[in-house]
């Protein structure tokens, strides 16, 4: 047994009940975005949140126990990503990355953006020309010090 079965576990679950994400954000009290990185082996839930997540989706107790331990974060088979989605954001990454470091550089400072100390929310909007993704990322900014 291992975190990874765990996530397959869930994702199972998830697919068998039609269970939506933002309904297991919504019983766990936390926003969608990281309840669903939670439950996919990213984060760690604390024992509330892994009994919440377990009842959803008829988890063992060691099941649970699994989704308090912290992570290997970072859920990629590949460094360049094969799943077409997730390749247009290493894509923008590769096409803006630069952009984005520039602008954050000239505006703060030298520095990074927290990963950490961080936020995102998804969301759909609507348009004429055919709905549009919204994504905005918050990530505290953290200079480097000298010493």
């Amino acid at each position: 047994m291992s975190r990874n079965d765990v996530t397959e576990k869930i994702i199972t679950a998830k697919v068998l009940k039609g269970i939506s994400w933002a309904s297991v954000a919504e019983k766990v009290g936390l926003s969608k975005e990281w309840t669903t990185a939670a439950c996919l082996g990213q984060m760690t839930l604390t024992a509330e949140q892994a009994d919440i997540v377990g009842g959803i989706f008829d988890l063992s107790e060691d099941d649970r126990k699994w989704l308090q331990v912290v992570p290997y974060k970072g859920s990629l088979p590949s460094a360049v990503p094969t799943d077409p989605l997730i390749y247009r954001w290493y894509e923008l990454v590769n096409v803006y990355g630069t952009t984005i470091k520039e602008l954050i550089h000239e505006e703060f400072g030298d520095g990074i953006m927290s990963a950490i100390d961080f936020s995102m929310d998804l969301q759909r909007q609507n348009d004429p020309k055919g709905d549009r993704v919204r994504v905005v990322l918050s990530g505290k900014f953290l200079p480097y010090k000298t010493y």
